[in-house]
Formats: structure tokens, sequence, C-alpha cells
């Protein structure tokens, strides 16, 4: 799955507020993910992010 930094995901399950939008901050083993509702920050492993990923935007320059 090609996921880079700055791309904003949208999953299937929605964080606690609410929201099913993330933003990438890193990559690697983990992703460092910032929810785009609240701001909270968290690690996740990369194998239970790309499995919940529905929809992957990126912006284009």
């Amino acid at each position: 799955m090609d996921i880079q930094i700055g791309d904003r995901l949208e999953m299937k399950k929605a964080h606690p507020c609410g929201n099913r939008t993330f933003e990438v901050l890193r990559i690697g083993m983990d992703f460092r993910l910032r929810c785009t509702g609240c701001g909270r920050e968290f690690l996740s492993p990369r194998h239970n992010i790309e499995k919940h990923v529905r929809q992957i935007k990126r912006e284009e320059l």
C-alpha cells in the first residue's frame, strides 16, 4: 500500500471523537497518525492501519 507522509486516511472505524479521517505524520513499522477532528496523536502498527484504510486522500502539488 502506497501511503506517504502528509496523506489523509479515511478509516473504516471512527476515532472515539467521531471523526474518521487521520493525517499521516510518520511511517515505518508503526504509523504516527493525528486525528483531524480532535488533534490527538497516536502510534499504531502498520498492518492494523493497512487493514482498516477505506480511502487515501493525497494533496497533489
